[in-house]
């Protein structure tokens, strides 16, 4: 399918700055310019309950509350850019609207950033959020016994983690996720310039997440996780972007997981780039993309 006008438009609103590339820049540059886009792409955020600024097992947070009666189900969601760049506080707009349609407790995480925090540290920060939600969700009005996990890119890849790895979740809801750290799969090549995220700036992210780690570390790239490791995994929507350098590694994955036995729903949005779910503000499709997925969750809560 033709590349959607929407994102197009984006594309071309972002060639009109004609700024040095991401791999150009310093880590602290590409994240000033990273909240001007996303600020600019998310559009205005549902109103919701609340909007708190907290800690969870000492990570900090964003406690996004919707309308309705405690106790809440509650996702805890991973935001991306790359491990490198991004924050919570950016991501409120998307959890809102997911908070809202899902009528769910979200919990977003502001885990540490590469380069200053490389490899395990961001990951052991989401675990410990998640660890501690599962354990504790009553003292934030939620219930424990209907938790999920997600994120978009690089967060989408710190919720498949945190799935293999701790027991309890009941969803997963991964968006564009990055599977395998050796950018080795078809899409790389096909989708790696022109399409916002480019092969070059995902190498780039990479080089300050790893600081030398084994790409094929599971830990780092969960599509090389062992069947036996995934057969015991919550259902999971994934969904994917059909420009996006990522797309072969999510579609991989929800293949992989159906293999091991696991119930998944992936959905490619034809015509997409990578990042299209958080520019509802600009792409319509983006706030389909988060329609479907507040439905997959409402079923998976049984709400």
């Amino acid at each position: 399918m033709p590349l959607d006008p929407a994102a197009q438009q984006i594309l071309d609103l972002i060639a009109q700055f004609n700024g040095p590339p991401v791999t150009a820049r310093t880590p602290e540059e590409a994240r000033a310019d990273y909240a001007g886009l996303s600020s600019l792409a998310a559009g205005p955020a549902p109103e919701v309950t609340s909007v708190e600024r907290s800690q969870i097992a000492g990570v900090p947070v964003h406690l996004i509350e919707p309308h309705g009666t405690e106790p809440f189900p509650v996702l805890v969601w991973f935001h991306g850019g790359g491990w490198v760049i991004g924050s919570s506080e950016l991501s409120v707009p998307v959890c809102a609207e997911l908070a809202s349609r899902a009528g769910c407790l979200v919990v977003s995480v502001d885990y540490s950033l590469a380069p200053e925090h490389p490899f395990p540290r961001g990951l052991e920060d989401c675990l410990s959020v998640g660890e501690w939600v599962l354990e504790h969700a009553a003292e934030i009005g939620g219930d424990p016994s209907r938790v999920a996990v997600g994120g978009d890119s690089a967060g989408g890849n710190l919720a498949t983690v945190v799935a293999q790895e701790v027991d309890g979740f009941g969803f997963q809801l991964l968006v564009y996720p990055v599977t395998d750290a050796t950018t080795s799969l078809p899409s790389h090549a096909e989708n790696g310039s022109g399409y916002l995220l480019e092969a070059d700036t995902m190498r780039w992210f990479l080089d300050h997440y790893l600081a030398g780690a084994d790409p094929t570390d599971p830990r780092v790239s969960p599509l090389h996780a062992d069947l036996e490791m995934l057969a015991d995994l919550p259902p999971a929507l994934v969904i994917t972007a059909e420009y996006d350098p990522l797309r072969d590694e999510g579609n991989a994955y929800a293949e992989r997981m159906r293999q091991a036995g696991v119930d998944v729903t992936l959905r490619c949005y034809e015509g997409q780039i990578h990042g299209f779910f958080s520019m509802g503000g600009l792409i319509p499709a983006g706030s389909e993309a988060v329609a479907e997925a507040a439905s997959a969750l409402r079923s998976a809560f049984g709400t």
